[in-house]
């Protein structure tokens, strides 16, 4: 189930911008403390008010207040009618469907509601279960760039995934 973000989300949002495994492919510093992670959801709700970006909240559906996850689109190129879509789930929920059925639910949004043409992921390309549900969802690998993201004294490579309008 999906719902809006809220800051009642932080304590759960923290968990899922610091853990190892949660962060094993995000190749980005974890959240230094409570306050930031608090911070980076106003930022998200504040970019959705200026139609900047959208996030959801991702719950179980006997557990809507319990977030278990997050999905959005953001890096919004309205000139090109694209997006990046982008999602996180905590391990507990993790190879149940859940990630598949929460980026099926928010494409028609992009594309009937935003009026997107195509939507990107940007992934790690040893992240293999990211990969697998982009896959399953329609969206096909459109590059793969060697080297191109710094973080940390390393260069890391990414892979780029879209979807093109074909649920309207």
């Amino acid at each position: 189930m999906l719902r809006r973000l809220s800051l009642d989300d932080t304590e759960r949002m923290h968990f899922l911008r610091t853990d190892e495994n949660v962060l094993r492919f995000v190749n980005r510093d974890p959240d230094a403390d409570m306050q930031a992670t608090k911070e980076k959801i106003e930022w998200l709700l504040r970019l959705t008010e200026e139609n900047e970006a959208i996030s959801w909240a991702i719950t179980l559906k006997d557990e809507p207040g319990k977030m278990i996850g997050n999905i959005g689109y953001w890096n919004i190129q309205k000139e090109n009618f694209r997006a990046e879509t982008g999602y996180v789930l905590h391990p507990d929920h993790w190879k149940k469907g859940i990630m598949k059925e929460a980026l099926n639910a928010i494409l028609p949004y992009a594309f009937n509601t935003m009026k997107l043409h195509s939507i990107e992921a940007n992934i790690n390309p040893e992240n293999i279960a990211s990969a697998a549900v982009l896959e399953s969802c329609g969206f096909v690998k459109e590059a793969y760039h060697r080297e191109n993201f710094y973080h940390k004294g390393i260069f890391y490579d990414t892979v780029i995934y879209s979807r093109l309008n074909d649920v309207g």
